[in-house]
């Protein structure tokens, strides 16, 4: 039996008019645990098994401090030795990024390893899932994540990419490997799916179980956050092409054992990321035949010009999203000759849970 016990939160819901506190009586079961994502050695931030967190601050000087995350802000309470305890509603399974917000300023919390993500560096919390054996670190052959500096003229700097290469890619020294590229979402950046996704790990545990063919996964910066939120239709997609498309994958194709043709590359991001996939592979249809967009862009059948260039589209969302529209179009495409296959992410929302999954369930699928 669970030990509950009742706890009185000031709980301040985040409302469209302003500020609305509401205060109410809540049980919360006592079986917190630190996260996989803490700091080594911090107690704090907690998770229990209702997916409530729990954090703690040191601010004796402070004179109001709350917990922010999804997007609500929950009050924390100070003790006799200035230490600040709060906990949030439950949350969804998967990854989130949070914050501490003392006096008006938002910080990260000290206990949290920190993660690029909302266009910061700050804190991220682990909420335990029933599938997070999917990217668990497992007694498997690993790939390797390569930081490389590649040049690029067109911006005239060096900018950063990270290849994953599968296991066995440094023995095997004469075979060569399709190739995806990845791209993450607004206000995120090229260390996004490497470490919040779990990228390498999702792909070491599917080669492992022989669920997937070894293939090199390329990450870099989208050049995204640039544009303010909302500005989606100012953004220029023709940058960030020239560098992907006429610096990055020369680039790669010189410097690892890439299987340099369209059949064995591929596209694909999440949120923004899809909108930048599909505008990319539409534009160039020369480059990329398999193509995943993950809670974003969406296909129609007439807006895939050669569909013999075409080998995949894959596209997901979380249930909580509009799963309705993904089903609704890669149903289209399926009927229109199109080989497309569509995947839900059951409780999730927007969010890195589901973009996990649906590197799962699409790389599953990849050059086959």
């Amino acid at each position: 039996m669970k030990q509950k016990r009742t706890t009185v939160l000031i709980m301040a819901l985040a409302m469209a008019a302003g500020m609305h506190c509401a205060q109410a009586q809540i049980a919360i079961v006592e079986d917190f645990k630190p996260t996989p994502v803490n700091q080594p050695g911090s107690p704090f931030p907690q998770v229990n098994s209702e997916g409530r967190v729990r954090t703690q601050i040191l601010a004796p000087d402070a004179k109001r401090v709350q917990l922010d995350i999804g997007a609500v802000k929950y009050e924390m309470v100070k003790d006799e030795n200035g230490v600040w305890t709060g906990e949030s509603a439950p949350q969804d399974v998967g990854f989130h990024y949070y914050q501490l917000n003392i006096d008006g300023a938002s910080v990260p919390d000290p206990g949290s390893l920190f993660f690029f993500g909302a266009c910061r560096w700050g804190s991220g919390i682990e909420i335990p899932s029933d599938d997070q054996d999917i990217f668990a670190l497992k007694n498997v052959p690993h790939g390797h994540v390569h930081e490389v500096l590649f040049p690029s003229k067109s911006t005239n700097t060096s900018r950063r990419a990270f290849i994953y290469t599968p296991p066995g890619y440094e023995q095997e020294t004469s075979k060569r490997y399709p190739v995806l590229y990845l791209q993450h979402g607004y206000c995120e950046n090229e260390y996004s799916w490497p470490m919040q996704g779990r990228a390498n790990l999702i792909m070491d545990n599917l080669i492992a179980e022989g669920k997937a063919n070894p293939f090199i996964i390329v990450m870099t910066y989208g050049m995204t956050n640039e544009i303010k939120f909302g500005g989606l239709r100012d953004f220029d997609i023709k940058p960030f092409q020239t560098v992907l498309v006429d610096e990055l994958i020369p680039y790669v194709d010189t410097h690892f054992r890439t299987l340099a043709d369209q059949k064995h590359r591929a596209m694909a991001g999440l949120s923004m990321g899809s909108m930048e996939t599909k505008t990319i592979v539409m534009n160039r249809p020369e480059v990329f035949s398999h193509i995943g967009l993950f809670s974003g862009a969406l296909f129609q059948p007439d807006e895939v010009k050669n569909k013999a260039n075409v080998k995949l589209i894959f596209q997901s969302t979380g249930s909580k999203e509009r799963p309705d529209a993904v089903k609704q179009s890669t149903e289209a495409l399926k009927q229109a000759g199109i080989n497309a296959a569509w995947y839900v992410s059951e409780g999730t929302a927007h969010e890195f849970h589901t973009w996990r999954r649906s590197l799962h369930q699409f790389a599953q699928l990849l050059f086959k």
